[in-house]
């Protein structure tokens, strides 16, 4: 009997010790090792260390040196065609805001200014049409800082805008709105401190919709009416910074009537002043493409024709 208590001992002993080892030769080949990672943590990346996707380059609307980009609902401008971005603190919804808003693919045009030595966006803001006020947003340190001013309120949503500087202080803005079928409000305004302050000049005489207008020197003004089937040229000039508008006289050539209708803004060329005159919407005149040179030597009260002046070179 002894020796049967014995056997049985030897078996459970050696049951024990051949269990044991296969139980950590298991363990050993489960188990991951210190610095041998297994399958699960190679393939394992927390959230933060996943790789971001990075954002697209920007890229500029021109091949201008001096230009802008809307990419990222954004407005960026850069001064050396690309290579640099500065962002300008403007939503960029405000820049459509209005009657009408462009494509929403370039700033509308007009509405904006791109030099080395200042840029400048005008834009509306404001939550009901009672609170609406046109803005501008400008800088002349290449974004380095940014200044805003007011240049009125309230101001129904626009339709037409433009904006510009003749120099460092003198600047003009022309906007409309209020539209009604064929009529609309329209006023110029002006600045003498760089873009600081604005003051509204003489109201226009006229409620037709506005078409182009602009300074040629801190005097001297035009707004051009007409542009819904527009008959014949229709201009008021200021000689006085805006205090008074009146009514320019264009000769026409009789072969000319109802042929050039529509006047865009004048320039100085030595001592007179030249404007192009188009064909409207609806011009067919050579292809409605030429148009008429007007010169005046008394500052814009009368014009006189000069020339037909082929498309390119009006370019």
């Amino acid at each position: 009997m002894k020796n049967v208590i014995l056997v049985l001992s030897g078996f459970m002993i050696a049951g024990l010790i051949i269990g044991t080892y296969f139980y950590h030769n298991q363990a050993s080949a489960t188990l991951p090792q210190p610095n041998q990672p297994n399958d699960l943590q190679e393939n394992t990346t927390l959230p933060d260390e996943q790789e971001q996707p990075q954002p697209e380059p920007l890229q500029p609307v021109n091949n201008d040196t001096i230009t802008y980009t809307l990419q990222n609902d954004e407005l960026n401008i850069t001064f050396n065609n690309g290579n640099d971005w500065v962002k300008v603190p403007i939503e960029k919804d405000q820049l459509f805001e209005g009657e009408y808003n462009g494509n929403k693919q370039e700033l509308i045009e007009n509405s904006y200014m791109l030099t080395e030595n200042r840029v400048a966006f005008i834009y509306s803001d404001g939550v009901d049409l009672e609170g609406k006020r046109i803005r501008l947003i400008y800088s002349s340190d290449q974004g380095i800082t940014w200044k805003e001013s007011v240049v009125i309120e309230p101001f129904p949503p626009m339709r037409f805008r433009k904006v510009d500087f003749l120099n460092d202080q003198f600047g003009y803005a022309i906007i409309s709105g209020d539209r009604t079928m064929s009529q609309e409000y329209s006023r110029a305004f002006i600045t003498h401190d760089g873009g600081e302050t604005w003051e509204a000049t003489a109201e226009s005489p006229t409620t037709r919709l506005i078409a182009f207008g602009g300074f040629v020197d801190e005097t001297t003004g035009f707004l051009s009416y007409g542009t819904i089937n527009p008959e014949e040229p229709d201009v008021y000039v200021t000689q006085d910074s805006g205090e008074t508008w009146n009514e320019a006289v264009f000769n026409m050539p009789v072969k000319y009537n109802r042929v050039f209708v529509q006047a865009e803004v004048p320039v100085k060329e030595e001592d007179h002043l030249v404007v192009l005159v188009n064909q409207g919407p609806n011009g067919d005149y050579k292809g409605g493409l030429v148009k008429g040179e007007f010169i005046s030597e008394d500052n814009g009260l009368t014009w006189n024709f000069s020339a037909e002046v082929q498309p390119n070179e009006t370019e």
